[in-house]
């Protein structure tokens, strides 16, 4: 058995490989995209298991290597550097440091979702990146007629509000940006009215999604963003681990019997993070077990009302995962004897059960927890 460490960039890659014995065979460059490194690979003919680092077009190198490695494993990039941390910066050292771990099995390790879900990921972000672009025109159009002392009526980006500012009288350079900032506007709502139609058709396939949705506040982007993140929800131990995943969960700093908590730690997608915020405050308002844990986290303080809402966040993150493993749609937690709670990462109360007059159950979740067929 071979293992090799792969340090790929777009057109040079470094090889470091070792044996079985953990000794270095061959360490070299290869000149070229990524089809040189595969066939370079291919001319080994031993068996061997490879590891590189997650970076752009991950998936696509780890489906070229699926049918020629025993073992593909994919390394978390900041994980790596708090494990070998070092002043010297190379692509053969790192090569070599990625071979090494491989050999150790102390990879830090990256899940790989499937394509079709991977393109679901990159729809979803594509539709953020989208969103962020119209809100700067709208700021942008704001800008133009505060500058001119007027006054914007309610609705300003409905039809009315559309026409009442194409019909705005201005001076000849603020009217030419305010026209071309309008066109623009418009190109970015009909781009993301396609975005979300394809978006549609994906989560009408998934189980997951038409299950996350029965829960009061919790829509179908950020359903889908979940479902798609999440992929197979078996990866995890405990819903507890899928807040950890989502970086909703606080620092730690303990030492001599004392823990010392801090900011929450932010990893994982930042998008489903801010997705399940604003999914938060729509449940606060229209559900009441979710504005039970806000009220009892806030303690009737309006400073600690941020600290609740991402507490909430993670609570409703729980909830998500536990109804993903166990199929089962929301049930409020109204019933005193309701709130005994999830104890050690077990199902929140929520979703132990069925709602009365609602006895549905979801079990053609998908085996990977993507779209399916």
């Amino acid at each position: 058995m071979l293992y090799v460490g792969l340090d790929v960039h777009s057109k040079r890659s470094s090889i470091c490989i070792l044996n079985c014995d953990g000794k270095i065979v061959k360490q070299e460059q290869v000149l070229g995209r990524w089809p040189e490194v595969i066939e370079r690979l291919r001319g080994f003919g031993e068996p061997m298991s490879v590891c590189y680092e997650a970076s752009c077009g991950y998936g696509n190198i780890h489906d070229r290597l699926r049918p020629l490695a025993w073992q593909v494993t994919v390394a978390h990039p900041g994980q790596l550097r708090l494990i070998f941390k070092s002043k010297k910066k190379h692509d053969r050292v790192d090569a070599l440091k990625l071979a090494k771990l491989l050999y150790l099995d102390e990879v830090p390790r990256v899940h790989v979702p499937g394509l079709d879900v991977r393109g679901w990921r990159k729809l979803i972000e594509y539709r953020q990146k989208l969103l962020a672009r119209r809100v700067a025109c709208k700021n942008q159009i704001r800008a133009i007629i505060r500058a001119q002392g007027v006054a914007a009526p309610r609705g300003l980006w409905g039809k009315k509000g559309i026409a009442w500012l194409k019909q705005l009288e201005l001076p000849s350079g603020e009217k030419l940006a305010l026209e071309m900032t309008l066109d623009e506007l418009g190109e970015y709502t009909v781009k993301i009215a396609r975005v979300e139609k394809e978006l549609a058709n994906i989560a009408s396939r998934h189980p997951g999604v038409a299950l996350l949705r029965t829960i009061p506040g919790v829509g179908i982007r950020t359903a889908e963003a979940f479902c798609a993140y999440v992929d197979d929800v078996r990866r995890f131990a405990s819903p507890r681990q899928v807040g950890s995943y989502f970086g909703l969960v606080p620092c730690l700093d303990s030492s001599a019997g004392k823990d010392r908590f801090g900011h929450i730690t932010g990893d994982g997608p930042p998008t489903v993070r801010k997705l399940l915020s604003e999914a938060s405050w729509m449940g606060i308002r229209y559900n009441p077990t979710l504005r039970a844990f806000f009220q009892r986290v806030m303690r009737g303080d309006p400073d600690r009302k941020k600290i609740a809402l991402v507490a909430t966040a993670h609570y409703l993150c729980r909830i998500m995962a536990a109804m993903l493993r166990t199929g089962e749609t929301w049930r409020g937690s109204d019933q005193p004897k309701q709130e005994q709670g999830a104890k050690d990462g077990g199902v929140p109360p929520a979703v132990k059960g069925l709602p009365s007059g609602r006895h549905q159950t979801i079990t053609a979740l998908s085996s990977d927890g993507g779209p399916s067929r």
